[in-house]
């Protein structure tokens, strides 16, 4: 398919005449479409998505109208068959394209290789680059001011699979996938009425043994059939491109992830799944949920517990008055989301602190404060490396989390003296350290420090201070510049100053309820992370399209609800 770059065509008179005369002299708002239109004209030019597209083979329709049609279907929650029902129904929609009454516009399975294309060629944060470089140019986007982020939590596309399914899910899938690329090889290789009974229908807990000793059994026929499979499909003599099967590379990987296979003594091969505590498993951001989502990865945060991936959202976040609309009309601009981060679900909020600033900076719209829940920062970005761009973290430091602190009583952390110029530290009983050891935890730079056993054995308080069987205290800190750091952000976070300041933080919880309200941001409608990703860009872009639409009408931001009661308290205050 080929993509000839042009500008988007004028809406038709007899569209144009049809839009006026409905919304002329009535109170009802243009529709969003027509306000896009008139308002941010040709938003994302054809040019921009030349590199997905090739110069020669059938003429396409055109990849900017296709985003725009793809960001109008987020804003109003359509499926890619109603959007392309809109495009031929809609004539606000063929006001925004500039196509005429009689145009059939395409077919829905378009919209589908449109975001294909863009994510085989990288191009997922395009149109949301596009929106903002527009928005800059009409003074409602800036550098510098404030901005606020938050994660949440998106469930993916797929079921969410115990071991016992996975493995068996696994076997299946690869199955199913040679059946289809070389049926006449695996008929020749398995038993197939056997392994249609096995596998002829998905695996799940509903169809499984209840006892665990028999599921333990069926795990390892689960096991042994995936060895067998494989065995076959890396035999010498079996079509060398079966390895290149996606489906056998994740049989491969479930089964490395989830069983032994080991020879005994007498020739006799045993398979079984692994135990954390004996064999070990693969850490959590390696370990694969389903064979048909790569991508997704178990994760938690605080006291939710999903599988799938995790987004990150910024915003702004600032009230600066009339200049940033360019007029003399005291009209607040509205928030609007600059970036976002789709991250599978493990990944920890301190690790993306620092790509989100570098995305913003390549954008031009470093804020001069940023607005972080306690998962953000980390010590080495408080102690300073995020100094580098120019910002002043606006974020509560993760507490103390000894069991002192969490107790409340005894000697926790900042009981201590710790004096980095004579590498020891200080007890509150003036005792000092024996031990002061440089380290790394989880790729982080520490300092272990250690009381002897013969100081604090005999210690009248060492009840308030360690209930450790090894006999001591042992302290882990931060080097000087992050302890230093964490200390001052912590007195500093407990002052009504701070507090006060850090509730505009909370204004992001309301984009991301709005996000899950208008385009289902908590559940993937693809699979996979960059198609999972470009889902939440084209999101992100459809929240500001409707945010703007509210503020070019003259319409409140961020209205609260007033209840009937509260109504009646104020009347009765009155």
């Amino acid at each position: 398919m080929s993509m000839q770059a042009r500008p988007w065509p004028e809406p038709a008179p007899e569209v144009t005449a049809a839009v006026r005369a409905m919304y002329r002299g009535r109170k009802r708002e243009l529709p969003l479409a027509v306000a896009v239109r008139d308002q941010l004209g040709e938003l994302f030019a054809d040019e921009q998505f030349a590199a997905a597209f090739g110069v020669r083979g059938k003429p396409g329709w055109s990849p900017g109208r296709l985003a725009l049609v793809t960001v109008l279907q987020k804003a109003e929650d359509l499926t890619d068959r109603q959007a392309a029902d809109a495009v031929r129904d809609k004539i606000s929609w063929k006001y925004a394209l500039g196509m005429a009454l009689d145009d059939a516009g395409f077919d829905a399975s378009v919209l589908s290789e449109f975001r294909t294309r863009v994510v085989e060629h990288g191009l997922e944060e395009r149109v949301l680059d596009l929106l903002l470089a527009a928005l800059r140019d009409k003074g409602l986007v800036k550098a510098g001011g404030k901005q606020r982020t938050d994660s949440t939590h998106v469930v993916s596309a797929v079921r969410d699979l115990n071991r016992l399914e996975l493995a068996g899910e696994s076997v299946r899938a690869c199955a199913e996938a040679l059946a289809v690329a070389a049926p006449d090889w695996l008929s020749g290789t398995v038993a197939v009425p056997d392994w249609n009974r096995r596998y002829g229908v998905r695996v799940n807990s509903w169809k499984l043994p209840s006892s665990p000793a028999k599921r333990e059994e069926l795990a390892v026929a689960y096991g042994r059939d995936g060895f067998t499979l494989l065995a076959a499909v890396y035999a010498p003599d079996a079509p060398a491109w079966l390895v290149q099967l996606p489906a056998v590379e994740v049989l491969r990987t479930v089964l490395l992830q989830n069983y032994t296979r080991t020879v005994t003594e007498d020739g006799q091969e045993v398979v079984k799944r692994r135990e954390a505590d004996t064999d070990g498993l693969p850490p959590g951001r390696q370990r694969l949920s389903s064979p048909y989502d790569l991508d997704a990865r178990w994760g938690v945060k605080r006291d939710k517990f999903w599988n799938g991936y995790k987004v990150h959202v910024s915003e702004t976040c600032d009230i600066p008055g009339a200049d940033a609309i360019g007029d003399t009309t005291n009209v607040t601009p509205p928030n609007l989301i600059t970036h976002v981060a789709t991250t599978d679900a493990t990944v920890p909020d301190s690790a993306m602190t620092e790509p989100i600033h570098r995305q913003l900076a390549a954008r031009g719209l470093l804020p001069a404060e940023h607005y972080l829940d306690s998962g953000y920062p980390s010590a080495e970005l408080i102690a300073g490396s995020w100094k580098t761009f120019g910002i002043a973290l606006v974020t509560p430091v993760l507490a103390d989390v000894s069991p002192q602190a969490r107790a409340g009583a005894g000697f926790d952390r900042s009981a201590f003296t710790i004096d980095f110029d004579q590498q020891q530290a200080t007890c509150p009983q003036n005792r000092t350290s024996s031990s002061w050891t440089p380290a790394s935890q989880r790729g982080t730079d520490t300092i272990v420090i250690k009381f002897a056993a013969g100081t604090c054995g005999p210690c009248p308080v060492r009840d308030q201070c360690t209930t450790s069987k090894r006999g001591y205290r042992q302290l882990t800190v931060q080097p000087r510049e992050a302890h230093d750091a964490q200390r001052e952000a912590r007195a500093r976070q407990d002052t009504k100053d701070w507090q006060s300041k850090y509730t505009l933080r909370a204004g992001v919880e309301g984009t991301i309820r709005q996000a899950v309200a208008v385009t289902g941001l908590h559940h993937a409608r693809y699979r996979g992370l960059a198609k999972t990703h470009l889902d939440h860009v084209f999101s992100a872009v459809a929240l500001n399209l409707i945010r703007l639409d509210a503020f070019w009408n003259g319409h409140p931001l961020d209205r609260g609800r007033t209840s009937h009661l509260a109504r009646l308290e104020l009347a009765l205050a009155a």
